[in-house]
């Protein structure tokens, strides 16, 4: 497996693949949802790219960014054995040459539930992800369903502008209690551990959205949103864990019988 540091370097490399390349951006601290991603990829393309880098834009708020876990010597290693052809380790002022004075901003969806919450959230994604597909050139890229909303952006920016890379979803991976996989995960408490599956659990409760909310805040939770959008209902909650705190997102598709969308 090659371990890329520089675009120069990685130019070598993604010369050296055929069209046949599947790739996966992530931010690192990899758990099972990133294996999954990996594993599909590495079925279904000659060569896998895993890209791990800590993309400063989306974080609307520096404490977060500070915060975020780092497992590098780990992330390499399951790299490694689940197949991955390269891992590219980018640094900011080669993925940032502009200082970030070009973006790729969407004027709807990325306003809503997250976005609404996290202003320039999505700017920040969908910048980063549009300059990784330009740089990885993959045929594929594959993203989990726990970030339904960030998947929908990016499948919808690669069919605006015409890029040509399939957007592949996998299905979200859940702890043996339903919590949704996340690294995020790592920076909750005992308490808040115990307690986040009750997230989940109520989200995909056949209540309307405002009762899943009430229960939500009944049960120590700060909602940010319970939402149903198309079909799919989306929810945000932050966990209070000692000096700090954890935002959580999860999403299902909404109870079809009998299910009764909140006002």
């Amino acid at each position: 497996m090659k371990v890329v540091k520089t675009l120069a370097e990685w130019h070598v490399v993604r010369e050296s693949m055929d069209d046949s390349v599947g790739f996966v951006p992530t931010m690192g601290a990899l758990h099972a949802g990133h294996a999954a991603l990996l594993e599909r990829s590495v079925r279904e393309n000659r060569y896998t790219v895993l890209s791990i880098y800590v993309n400063p834009t989306q974080f609307n708020n520096a404490d977060d960014l500070d915060n975020y876990p780092c497992t590098l010597e780990a992330d390499l290693k399951l790299a490694a054995d689940l197949g991955v052809h390269a891992v590219l380790l980018p640094r900011y002022q080669e993925i940032y040459p502009d200082g970030f004075r070009f973006r790729v901003d969407e004027t709807d969806f990325s306003h809503t539930l997250c976005g609404a919450h996290r202003p320039g959230h999505f700017t920040g994604v969908l910048t980063v992800v549009m300059k990784l597909f330009n740089i990885v050139r993959p045929r594929r890229a594959y993203f989990g369903e726990k970030d339904h909303q960030q998947l929908t952006l990016i499948r919808d920016m690669a069919r605006a502008f015409f890029l040509p890379v399939d957007v592949v979803s996998v299905p979200t991976v859940r702890d043996s209690d339903g919590l949704a996989l996340s690294s995020r995960n790592l920076r909750l408490s005992p308490d808040a551990r115990r307690l986040a599956p009750t997230f989940s659990r109520l989200l995909a409760s056949a209540a309307a959205d405002a009762e899943i909310a009430q229960a939500l805040i009944d049960q120590g939770f700060t909602v940010d949103y319970v939402e149903t959008i198309n079909g799919r209902r989306y929810g945000a909650v932050v966990m209070a864990c000692g000096d700090h705190t954890v935002r959580l997102i999860d999403n299902v598709p909404a109870p079809e019988p009998g299910f009764a969308r909140a006002s």
